[in-house]
């Protein structure tokens, strides 16, 4: 275990590092991630066009649905180009940039979209259907647009504007993104467009599978135990999802592999990896830091957020990293057994990308079964079980290392201390006292003694009547 780990540590983690901190994937992650105001508040849409089947009057909900959920791509192909400019420090062309690859993206899908008879922007091209069509546009508009990004037609002395000579400079790379969508799509007749999709379609039927569907949950937690942001498969996993869950609702399919199913129906309880079981077992703990931690993870715990507890106690550590990687495999496999095997449970076919709603409310939104809700308790306990033997195995190291260091500091609390410990000086040998009449005893009572005079000094002390004398001999 000692050598995986060290492999971990110094062979896999730095190199996905670099990967998740590579300039194009972080172009392409970001762009995904603007673009989710957009996914929650079409997934508001989505839950309220359930009104329409019971109250006809009602407007439709679908509407705004589609002008949400509906023009995910196209915003995504306008973001990815716009991101790397910026990244790139290209700032003066990152509009332009942005722009381009939002007409490479329309280049691309017009013919599908003519032969479908669905001119307009209903068509699912716009939506979670052409994700992988805005990253292709995206990517390739920023890579000519990055190969222009330092060129002028002027020189730096020139006394044309500024805005004028970017004006200028921008034709260029325009002319070549139009130009090579143009060729490519209308003169050349390439269905870039299916040829797009068929490349990534084996990848949804590998994730709608009873064994890629744990392999992807566990790399999920692998990534994630490693304290690396799961974030980094979004270029990946998200089209895929959100095309998944759009065929569920247009009744083209049943997948149970969605985005839906994994953040707020029957997985991620309490986020990815489960993490609700123990987070509530770390705040039962007799270990005193371990039950600060679980308290204090309690209230993101709630809404599906876990970066505390990952970050806090999972990350690097083989004793809890080992039980997460478990919840990637186990649970999905029990899933998929009662959804699709045994058919015990519905599949969500409904889109609710609500993601911090807490458990169970939220599988009782995206499901309204009660078979649903007797299958995530029976995940949750799983869950619970796999955990907990690593759970106490950890306890117990903590607990040890907080005896240890009470011991420590009850040992520092009774050692002497070094002023203690030094050598006692002999006090000064009195002197003989002078056969006169100026010394006299100390007075024995405060009145006496404020009768008197005293004077101190360095080596005896002298007690003088009312009327002081000098010291004779």
């Amino acid at each position: 275990m000692d050598a995986l780990i060290h492999w971990l540590e110094t062979g896999f983690s730095p190199r996905m590092a670099k990967v998740n901190n590579n300039v194009w994937i972080v172009s392409i992650k970001d762009a995904i991630m603007q673009v989710l105001p957009f996914i929650l508040v079409g997934s508001v849409f989505a839950m309220l066009a359930i009104l329409n089947d019971y109250v006809p009057s009602l407007p439709s909900f679908w509407t705004p649905y589609g002008w949400t959920m509906g023009m995910l791509s196209l915003l995504v192909s306008f973001l990815i180009p716009f991101n790397l400019m910026e990244k790139r420090n290209f700032r003066k062309q990152r509009l332009i940039a942005g722009g381009c690859g939002t007409i490479l993206f329309f280049i691309i899908i017009t013919p599908q979209v003519v032969q479908d008879g669905e001119p307009g922007f209903g068509h699912s091209a716009l939506g979670a259907g052409g994700m992988f069509i805005a990253i292709l546009s995206g990517v390739v508009t920023g890579a000519i647009m990055s190969l222009f990004g330092r060129f002028s037609l002027f020189k730096d002395d020139s006394v044309i504007p500024e805005f004028v000579r970017a004006w200028f400079d921008a034709m260029i790379p325009v002319a070549l993104v139009v130009t090579l969508g143009w060729v490519c799509v209308d003169l050349l007749g390439l269905d870039v467009y299916n040829t797009v999709l068929a490349v990534f379609r084996p990848l949804a039927g590998v994730i709608e599978s009873p064994w890629g569907f744990p392999l992807m949950c566990f790399i999920y937690c692998f990534l994630y135990s490693m304290g690396i942001s799961t974030w980094v498969l979004t270029p990946v996993t998200t089209p895929v999802l959100l095309a998944a869950i759009e065929a569920n609702m247009t009744g083209a399919a049943q997948n149970l592999v969605t985005s839906t199913m994994l953040f707020s129906t029957y997985l991620w309880f309490g986020g990815i990896g489960n993490t609700m079981a123990l987070v509530i077992m770390m705040a039962r703990s007799d270990s005193t830091r371990l039950k600060a931690l679980g308290r204090a993870c309690i209230p993101p715990m709630i809404a599906n957020i876990n970066e505390p507890v990952v970050f806090g106690a999972i990350a690097w550590n083989p004793v809890l990293m080992i039980p997460m990687w478990l919840q990637g495999v186990i649970p999905p496999i029990i899933v998929w057994v009662f959804t699709k095997t045994v058919e015990f449970a519905p599949i969500p076919m409904n889109q609710y990308e609500l993601w911090y709603t807490p458990y169970p409310l939220a599988t009782w939104i995206t499901t309204r079964s009660l078979t649903a809700m007797l299958l995530m308790l029976a995940v949750f306990a799983v869950s619970a079980v796999i955990w907990y033997p690593f759970f106490k195995a950890y306890e117990h190291q903590s607990l040890l290392k907080e005896v240890g260091a009470a011991q420590a500091g009850t040992r520092r609390d009774g050692a002497p201390t070094p002023s203690s410990s030094r050598v006692s000086r002999p006090a000064p040998k009195p002197q003989a006292a002078r056969a006169t009449k100026a010394e006299e005893p100390l007075p024995a009572t405060a009145a006496e003694a404020a009768r008197s005079g005293v004077r101190r000094g360095t080596r005896r002390l002298t007690v003088t009547s009312s009327k002081p004398r000098p010291e004779g001999d």
